[in-house]
């Protein structure tokens, strides 16, 4: 379990769009962890963690995208019933909120990728270390 940058881009919602987007970070070899979309009527929120995200945030501004950062935890974990569920119960019990969260594990595959946003980083890396 990490403490890592996600960069949340602000898109047109239009074919190609995020095409473009892995290609500029394939481009530069900056490899995607974690990504979630979002839509609305006009445009989409990409959220993404990344493995060199200071150079995808630069990459991103030269081409006048608009991208939030934040902290967010990335924990690798057991896939199996019940896991994410000891987790929200951890930080619920130590008065910590989710604000988001997206995970994913392969069908058969023993771990699962998660990442969430907690409403105290600090609080909810010492409940789940």
């Amino acid at each position: 379990m990490e403490a890592v940058t996600q960069l949340a881009l602000f898109l047109a919602n239009r074919p190609g769009t995020l095409a473009a987007v892995c290609d500029a970070l394939a481009t530069e070899e900056i490899n995607i962890f974690a990504l979630t979309i979002s839509d609305t009527v006009d445009h989409s929120v990409v959220r993404m963690v990344v493995s060199d995200p200071k150079k995808a945030l630069s990459i991103f501004e030269e081409h006048g995208t608009l991208v939030v950062e934040s902290d967010v935890i990335m924990l690798e974990h057991d896939n199996r019933p019940g896991t994410l569920s000891g987790i929200a119960k951890k930080l619920a019990a130590q008065g910590v909120n989710i604000e988001y969260a997206y995970l994913a594990g392969a069908p058969g595959s023993n771990r699962s990728l998660l990442i969430l946003r907690p409403n105290d980083l600090k609080k909810a890396i010492d409940v789940l270390s």
